[in-house]
């Protein structure tokens, strides 16, 4: 098997400790500039049934890529270790890429939020990101907060995204009907009964 990690990452980013020993992330070695590629995450797709029985170590460095389809690192490399926010300054694109939502300066760790990617309940967690916003519990539902919808518009993943049309699509359906039965017994209601003698 080959040493080399199967993830990519940019040559403007290191893979380090952090500060408080909490555990390995991504920093900014130089400027990135919004739009840019930060990494490409890469190894081998499990299937659910399959992903489950994994150690839990590669189960927390995966990344969901379809519904029930999950990418774990194969061989680990630096580009792995990106954490989550809920103040995040990464997105994704597509399934496996990453990119700046924003400017990104030197010494800035490199997050993104993972309800970007995740649908299931497989990595919850209580989050100590530190973030003003921060949800204080990251889950597999968290990509249908509406709040989130909106902050993230254009970095979920496609599967994320296919969830989230389908929902906004079946609302609309719903409210619809709503209308439509609201104006039938608005007039029912207003013709008015004829009496016979």
């Amino acid at each position: 098997m080959s040493k080399q990690p199967s993830s990519y990452l940019s040559s403007k980013l290191e893979g380090r400790l952090k500060a408080d020993k909490s555990g390995n992330s991504i920093f900014a070695l130089k400027p990135i500039k919004k739009g840019e590629l930060i990494a490409v995450f890469g190894g081998v797709v499990y299937e659910w049934e399959t992903f489950i029985h994994l150690p839990e170590r590669e189960r927390s460095l995966c990344l969901q890529v379809e519904d029930r389809h999950f990418l774990v690192p194969r061989p680990i490399g630096e580009g792995d270790f990106v954490n989550h926010s809920c103040n995040p300054n990464a997105g994704l694109s597509g399934q496996i890429g990453l990119v700046a939502m924003r400017d990104i300066q030197i010494g800035e760790e490199v997050c993104f939020d993972y309800a970007m990617c995740d649908t299931m309940p497989y990595d919850e967690f209580d989050c100590l990101c530190g973030a003003p916003n921060c949800r204080r519990r990251v889950s597999g539902n968290d990509w249908q907060r509406p709040e989130l919808q909106k902050r993230y518009a254009g970095f979920f993943s496609p599967h994320v995204q296919r969830r989230i049309d389908a929902q906004k699509a079946e609302r609309r359906a719903f409210e619809r009907a709503m209308r439509e039965k609201t104006r039938s017994y608005a007039g029912k209601v207003a013709t008015p009964s004829v009496a016979f003698k």
